[in-house]
């Protein structure tokens, strides 16, 4: 019969386990963020994030990639410039966004020069921002079934190119993608990125914020994410946007509207505590007209740290880049360094 000496060593055993289990639960995380715009300027306000972070690395989108009808080809689509080489001590990871339809014009011949041309031009503009190597090369698709053998034969061949010999190349993934895993199939890479924004119907009319939505997560994510083959990266928003409904049919996403103009009571009017503002006037430097509804969706400190919980318990522990979308100090200004910190360490 046991005695109590040996009953309390086993119960400091099992104790000891525990806490080991959960210690080694807590993988190494890079928090960054996505550079989005077409213009790179270092802007001390936002490389001072960067260092806060301790980032070693910038995740920098290069162009759109999309059909043009009149040449029967892919084209670049805005291509990044770089007013001033990135700060030294960071890293550039690529990011080339292909329009999913893309994949529907092209034939396998189109492709390989597609993948052979985007290996190319990338090399040239990771040259440009100061750099002369790179790690990694995201793709950012939202393939479909239609899309998904040419989309993945890309990416076969994309691999072979010698510009990214020794190189990742890694993809971003929607949340329908993780939940029917059969239907969208897996990626011919080793990593990916979860996007998790994005994920409502935006063109719908109503009051729910189609960035970021928590049912959703349930529905796509709960059951499927811990068992999803590759490595995952994440990405969270930071974002904001004022959606245009004219007649209550979607009409657009305006760049001229932010929270402090919908708060001019002159313009709009807020229906009821909801998220809904109706133009009073009309407003031609917007190219809004009276009776338009915008919808202000926005990302609070508190909806990404619910986030955060939600992936910590559904993410296989490995190490990962937390990637914040994105780098843009009008952006950054409702978030503080706490808020930040929260979230990272739930990861």
């Amino acid at each position: 019969m046991m005695n109590k000496f040996g009953m309390r060593k086993i119960g400091i055993l099992v104790i000891s386990v525990f806490f080991f289990v959960s210690c080694k639960q807590k993988m190494p995380v890079h928090p960054t963020f996505y550079f989005w715009r077409t213009d790179y300027q270092n802007k001390k306000a936002e490389t001072n994030y960067l260092n806060q972070f301790k980032s070693k690395s910038l995740y920098v989108r290069i162009m759109d990639v999309d059909f043009n009808p009149d040449l029967q080809q892919a084209v670049p689509v805005s291509p990044i410039k770089f007013s001033d080489p990135l700060p030294k001590n960071i890293d550039i990871i690529p990011v080339v966004f292909l329009v999913n339809n893309l994949f529907n014009q092209l034939d396998s011949q189109h492709v390989a020069l597609l993948a052979n041309r985007v290996a190319n031009f990338v090399d040239a503009k990771v040259k440009q921002a100061g750099k002369q190597h790179f790690t990694e090369l995201q793709i950012d698709c939202d393939w479909t079934k239609t899309t998904k053998n040419q989309y993945f034969n890309f990416l076969k061949i994309l691999q072979t190119n010698p510009l990214l010999k020794n190189k990742t190349v890694s993809v971003t993934l929607r949340l329908h993608q993780v939940k029917n895993l059969i239907s969208s199939g897996i990626p011919p890479v080793k990593k990916a990125i979860l996007m998790c924004y994005n994920m409502g119907n935006l063109r719908k009319y109503g009051q729910q914020n189609s960035i970021l939505n928590q049912h959703e997560m349930d529905i796509y994510l709960k059951d499927y994410l811990e068992s999803y083959p590759l490595k995952l990266d994440v990405a969270l928003p930071i974002f904001e946007w004022a959606v245009v409904f004219r007649k209550q049919q979607y009409a657009g996403i305006s760049k001229r509207v932010n929270k402090d103009l919908l708060l001019n009571k002159k313009l709009f009017k807020q229906q009821g505590s909801s998220i809904l503002y109706d133009l009073l006037i009309d407003y031609p430097e917007a190219g809004l007209k009276q009776g338009d509804v915008i919808r202000w969706e926005e990302i609070s400190p508190t909806d990404l740290l619910a986030t955060s919980s939600f992936l910590s318990r559904y993410l296989k522990p490995e190490e990962r880049n937390l990637v914040f979308y994105h780098l843009d100090t009008d952006l950054l200004k409702h978030f503080t360094n706490e808020d930040f910190q929260k979230v990272i360490a739930n990861f």
